[in-house]
């Protein structure tokens, strides 16, 4: 077996790792570090918490490459790092974790025990697609309000955004910030002086359990997670002709993620943008051999883990505005296939709007955040409208 392994390699698979992971950051990264800032974390905490994902990510893409033989991307859940920006806040950091652990130990129960197809058909796809839309709005506004404070450096962001988007679709976001960084460079607005390579150090946080932040955080992640990452995931596998069953994909992610927790890990999951990258033609002409795509991009992650610290600092010497345009641009693909998703079946399209509105409009009540009063009006308003037309 480790023959098969270390023979074939070609600089296809690991071009491709490569670019898989690069989108990846660019497009993800700067939330997490939005979700510390609204937090307050210390720089200690957030490059425990990129170490963490990157780790978990790492292993899992990795391990299951070789498993399976197929090329298993895995990334931390996007979706649920944007809904810290907006929750986190509101508890204290070891809350989080223990809703993070929560969420996790459901994540592997609903994976190992096989019931995680039959789960996901509790929830109307279009409310739980109007949730996850409804917590990414914000993203995607923000970079419109970043424009009007600072017009001429995000307005070039967005005018690259546009025509990578027109001509290399796959690297609109990277080149938008390459941009964004250019422009703040040529500025003055840049301050890398704190930039070092220095090792990430994890540090460990006991968890507090309430029912709060599990209310909060742990239900919406577990929905987010499921429904924004897992399926979608699954889905373009199955699309490149992997089948891979879900019983092992999701207990074993759920295990690797939930092992990092205490560290920061809010939870890894599967992949779709970046799994598109390494399935497809891209990852190898030989699709048996793609698997080696998913085995390079785990390595990179590993790499990336091991300079947690680095990567804090290389972010924090941007204007907020540039955090702020990548992210919101990132997400527009998100975004759109939330709400075309939530608007598809006109059997649900009224409860999935209440549940959009509910949890763009960041409301609280009863110290419990919008997600969570967004899932819950909207399934009262499918239930109701529903039960009407039934009569």
């Amino acid at each position: 077996m480790s023959q098969t392994i270390t023979r074939g390699w070609t600089i296809q698979p690991v071009l491709a790792g490569l670019v898989a992971i690069m989108t990846g950051y660019a497009s993800a990264i700067v939330i997490v570090i939005q979700a510390a800032q609204a937090a307050h974390l210390s720089d200690a905490l957030l490059s425990s918490w990129i170490w963490a994902i990157s780790l978990g990510c790492g292993i899992s893409s990795i391990a299951l490459s070789l498993w399976f033989r197929v090329p298993i991307s895995v990334a931390w859940s996007t979706p649920g790092a944007a809904l810290l920006v907006v929750s986190l806040g509101s508890v204290s950091y070891p809350e989080a974790i223990g809703a993070y652990i929560v969420c996790g130990v459901a994540i592997v129960a609903l994976g190992l025990s096989g019931l995680f197809d039959k789960v996901m058909r509790l929830v109307p796809g279009g409310i739980a697609s109007a949730m996850l839309a409804g917590i990414l709005f914000r993203f995607g506004a923000d970079t419109w309000l970043s424009l009007g404070h600072q017009p001429e450096l995000v307005g070039v962001m967005v005018a690259v955004w546009l025509v990578a988007r027109r001509l290399v679709p796959k690297f609109a976001v990277s080149l938008a910030l390459l941009a964004g960084v250019a422009m703040a460079a040529a500025r003055g607005q840049t301050d890398f002086s704190a930039v070092h390579a220095n090792f990430a150090v994890p540090v460990l946080t006991m968890p507090e359990f309430t029912l709060r932040a599990t209310l909060n955080l742990a239900v919406p992640l577990l929905l987010v997670a499921v429904t924004g990452q897992y399926l979608p995931g699954l889905a373009v596998l199955r699309s490149f002709g992997y089948d891979v069953p879900s019983r092992p994909l999701v207990g074993g992610i759920g295990i690797v993620s939930l092992l990092l927790t205490p560290f920061g890990c809010h939870g890894v999951t599967t992949a779709a943008i970046t799994a598109a990258l390494i399935a497809g033609p891209d990852g190898h002409d030989d699709p048996s051999q793609r698997w080696r795509a998913g085995v390079a991009m785990g390595v990179f992650y590993l790499i990336i883990a091991l300079f947690g610290a680095t990567v804090v600092a290389l972010f924090a010497a941007l204007p907020r505005e540039v955090i702020a345009s990548i992210a919101g641009l990132a997400l527009i693909g998100a975004i759109m296939s939330g709400l075309n998703a939530a608007l598809s079946n006109p059997r649900e399209r009224d409860a999935a709007m209440v549940t959009f509105l509910c949890t763009a409009s960041g409301m609280a009540l009863f110290g419990l955040g919008a997600p969570f009063w967004g899932l819950v009006f909207g399934l009262v308003a499918q239930f109701v409208l529903q039960s009407r037309k039934a009569a």
